[in-house]
């Protein structure tokens, strides 16, 4: 078997008016996280560690904030593509571990939902699905509630 680990990292600014999107579920919140799609900070670091894994570069490259068709996409949608692109090269998932770096909104509360629509968009079991949330003690930019950040490793597998 071979297997490959991939990581990832993203982070997204706060901005009034817009809805916020976490693991491909909409969050109750007063303000969004600004991006060219809807801004889902945690697919999009898990896009980038599945394509690093893949050695297939990273979710700009695939996916340009220049490209019209991915305008206030739903990040799901990048999600299920980046499967598709890994597949292309014969890997699958094994599993996921991430961590959501916001001091708020509290997001204990919303990451069971968010691990049974991750799982279901990678074709994976739940259990496959690890999502953990951490402040950042008011330091930094999370800190200061000014943005989000989200880390994830990925090992997928080719048989």
């Amino acid at each position: 078997m071979n297997i490959r680990v991939g990581q990832g990292y993203d982070v997204h600014q706060f901005v009034e008016n817009r809805e916020l999107w976490l693991g491909g579920i909409k969050i109750e919140c007063d303000r969004g996280l600004l991006g060219h799609s809807d801004a889902d900070v945690l697919i999009h670091a898990i896009c980038d560690a599945l394509l690093g894994a893949a050695n297939m570069r990273d979710i700009g490259y695939h996916f340009p904030d220049t490209g019209k068709e991915y305008e206030n996409i739903d990040s799901k949608i990048l999600l299920k593509k980046t499967i598709d692109l890994i597949k292309t090269k014969g890997y699958s998932v094994v599993n996921v571990d991430s961590t959501i770096c916001a001091q708020r909104p509290k997001i204990n509360p919303h990451i069971e939902k968010m691990q049974q629509t991750l799982a279901r968009v990678m074709g994976v079991d739940v259990d496959c699905v690890a999502i953990k949330a951490t402040t950042t003690e008011h330091l930094g930019f999370v800190g200061r509630e000014e943005g989000m950040a989200a880390y994830a490793t990925v090992l997928i597998a080719k048989d």
